[in-house]
């Protein structure tokens, strides 16, 4: 059987695949691709288990075969290639020769029931689909994929939350010391519930979202990713999210305005002055400006620095983890001023844009750490 396709489509095709082909596995048959060619169309399969990709390709073909070959060798050899027409063929020796104008490489094949079973999501009563602005996606995941957790004892925080509801489509992360809660009003549906999505998930999507319309299914054990020529398919994370309004905090009465990007930059300095157990930064906060300090002991090295504020409450020292406040204020620098919202050094600090952008709503909460006495 033999089929022919361009090298550089084909290059482009697999570059979308191979994030799901595992580096590292106990279970050798995941390394590999499923190619199967059918009715003049190349799809090309891989999975983790946890997730599974799959593209298509028109290609030149009369007649239908599936095949499994090792992933990265095949995705090098094809990348490798000039722009040119490759020419398939499969031997019934378990061999897949590979012709180009001035080369011929051959792979090893094995049968495609040895493959694991990608799973399908067939329209149906218990399908909830949504259409999405690949741009919308990728801004929510932007602005919160950071504070999913990475403690597998908590699975259901190792993910986004999709919430549908009245207002538009949330997404929440957090990892018990940061919360990210990110409104985008305009992708309205009819009903309301919650999906996780798991964090492996979210990562490879944001890697292939561009500004185009893409499909989304959810189901009760999956979601399906439809954009272009691609669908990305993974199994929803079955913990119910925890209830995260309820530790967003009410009574936060102080309110601190700061631009973003000098608060930002003088964060990243005292970073340099943490130590590495604590990575404590004080805020100390007037009126008018706001004394950052950081203090490394062992070392005897110490940092200080003034930010001009505007702030309205009682003067406060509150600490923060500085790997934590570096990560909410890195990922709100595209906003001229954010306000912190304080209650008192022990209790949650939320910090919100001073201006919102359109069509979004982003709230983000920290934790504050002690300072010693």
């Amino acid at each position: 059987m033999e089929f022919k396709a361009n090298s550089k489509e084909l290059e482009k095709l697999l570059a979308k695949i191979i994030p799901a082909v595992p580096t590292r596995t106990p279970m050798q048959i995941l390394e590999n691709l499923l190619l199967e060619v059918e009715n003049g169309v190349l799809t090309v399969y891989a999975t983790d288990l946890e997730i599974s990709l799959k593209s298509f390709l028109n290609i030149a073909s009369d007649e239908n075969v599936k095949i499994v070959i090792p992933a990265r060798l095949f995705y090098d050899i094809i990348k490798s290639l000039k722009d040119t027409t490759v020419h398939f063929k499969i031997n019934s020796n378990k061999r897949l020769e590979i012709t180009t104008e001035k080369g011929k490489y051959t792979l090893s094949y094995i049968d495609a029931d040895e493959f694991p079973e990608i799973p399908t999501i067939n329209t149906s009563n218990d399908v909830y689909e949504i259409s999405i602005d690949g741009h919308d996606l990728k801004s929510a995941f932007d602005k919160t994929a950071f504070a999913m957790s990475k403690e597998e004892i908590r699975p259901a925080m190792m993910g986004t939350l999709f919430e549908f509801c009245d207002e538009g489509l949330r997404f929440v992360t957090t990892d018990g010391h940061r919360l990210v809660n990110y409104l985008k009003k305009n992708i309205k549906a009819d009903i309301n519930k919650q999906y996780v999505v798991p964090e492996r998930a979210v990562s490879v999507l944001s890697k292939v979202l561009d500004e185009k319309e893409l499909k989304v299914y959810f189901t009760n054990s999956y979601v399906s990713f439809k954009l272009n020529d691609m669908e990305l398919i993974t199994r929803l994370i079955a913990q119910k999210y925890p209830e995260y309004k309820s530790v967003i905090p009410l009574e936060n009465e102080y309110a601190l305005r700061v631009k973003t990007n000098e608060l930002l930059e003088s964060i990243k300095r005292m970073m340099l002055f943490t130590t590495s157990t604590t990575r404590r930064v004080k805020f100390s906060i007037d009126s008018e400006r706001i004394i950052i300090s950081a203090e490394d002991i062992d070392i005897g090295a110490a940092g200080e620095e003034e930010v001009k504020c505007e702030y309205q409450g009682e003067k406060m020292d509150i600490g923060f983890n500085s790997t934590y406040i570096n990560d909410i204020l890195s990922h709100l620098s595209d906003y001229d001023e954010i306000i912190f919202k304080l209650h008192s050094p022990t209790k949650a600090v939320i910090i919100e844009p001073v201006e919102q952008k359109e069509n979004t709503d982003l709230m983000m909460l920290l934790m504050p750490v002690r300072l010693n006495t």
